[in-house]
């Protein structure tokens, strides 16, 4: 009988400023400011926060080239200030300002959904084959400048695929699906791989748990099947707030954590950026501590109830136990919310209603 250890997946390693990522590193856990790019001060100071409650690496908006540019003044000060954090550059839409954010970031994510292609139109919905060739031609002119300059530069890049923005070329081939969704991350890799650029993270993130981490699981084995090992970017888009977003959070990238799945992670929560980074901390720290722990998958050891536990035999009173599904009982503690007589817990006993003498 073979005993297997949880084990990370390995990737290769890639050089994010001062911070690598990948291969043997740690898990880095990171966030993203909410400030206005342009206002220097106040986004060095909520970098700092950032980095003072454990992020190691700050992302920050660059909607235009005049974004992109200030990125210079925000590294410069944190410099200064003798923080080492590398910056990441989010950028949407227009490739000259990933260009031009790959000179002052440390890493920039392009989105390949709208980096080339234009946004979401519906108008277009079937492309010939000679059609879809060009777009992908049209990708490579634009996609290589930019790998050339990050080389200069010593500049990672993302490639970060989200759900909702998927182009239409993509959707007219594969819908809106995890497939098209791996393609379209596939699409911009095989140029990476064939330019011998290897400095690349991969995200590819969906506000739906389950598409998440079947996307992310499907593009972990088309990698492998062209010899790909890049690192992993984890995150569940717009978890929201609250006890709400740290369950999706943990849920989505949990449950790819566990998988071995993930070098780098962010919970995406709609509060103070420096409160994701606990959450994002308490996650990794949970699951390295099943490294080491011995599992035995169930087709080697079928005596064995490790992945397929079964139910404890219980002898049923009234609608309780047995064969029977499980009840749920709810204890009403607010003396202010009236509840029909026929619910209230102390007059049911086994789902019957108990006699006056017994209440």
């Amino acid at each position: 009988m073979n005993y297997f250890n949880y084990s990370r997946r390995q990737a290769n390693e890639v050089y994010v400023g001062a911070t690598p990522m990948g291969g043997a590193y740690p898990i880095r856990i990171q966030s993203m400011t909410n400030t206005v790019t342009m206002d220097t001060e106040a986004c060095v100071e909520q970098a700092k926060r950032i980095i003072e409650a454990g992020g190691e690496y700050v992302r920050l908006t660059t909607q235009g080239v005049r974004e992109a540019e200030n990125l210079q003044h925000i590294n410069a000060s944190l410099r200064a200030q003798g923080y080492q954090t590398p910056l990441v550059a989010d950028v949407h839409f227009n490739p000259k300002v990933a260009e031009v954010a790959a000179l002052y970031a440390e890493k920039v994510r392009i989105n390949p959904g709208n980096y080339v292609d234009a946004a979401r139109t519906f108008k277009q919905l079937e492309y010939t084959d000679e059609e879809y060739a060009k777009e992908i031609q049209k990708i490579r002119d634009r996609f290589i400048p930019f790998l050339n300059i990050c080389k200069e530069n010593h500049t990672a890049i993302r490639i970060g695929v989200n759900h909702g923005s998927l182009s239409d070329r993509i959707m007219s081939r594969y819908g809106d699906t995890p497939e098209g969704m791996v393609e379209s991350c596939m699409e911009f890799l095989r140029i990476c791989v064939e330019q011998d650029f290897m400095n690349v993270v991969i995200s590819i993130k969906a506000s739906n748990t389950v598409i998440m981490v079947r996307t992310v699981r499907l593009l972990v084995e088309q990698m492998e099947k062209e010899n790909m090992a890049f690192p992993l970017h984890l995150g569940v888009t717009e978890a929201g707030d609250g006890e709400d977003g740290r369950i999706k959070s943990a849920l989505g990238i949990g449950a790819l954590l566990c998988d071995g799945l993930g070098d780098t992670i962010r919970v995406s929560l709609s509060e103070a950026p420096e409160a994701e980074i606990p959450v994002a901390r308490k996650l990794v720290d949970y699951v390295l501590k099943r490294e080491g722990h011995p599992y035995i998958p169930a087709t080697e050891a079928p005596e064995f109830n490790y992945t397929h536990p079964s139910r404890r035999e219980t002898v049923a009173v009234g609608n309780i136990g047995g064969d029977q599904l499980p009840v749920v009982i709810s204890a009403r503690l607010n003396n202010d919310l009236e509840v029909s007589e026929q619910f209230k817990p102390d007059y049911l006993y086994c789902g019957q209603r108990l006699p006056e003498n017994r209440r």
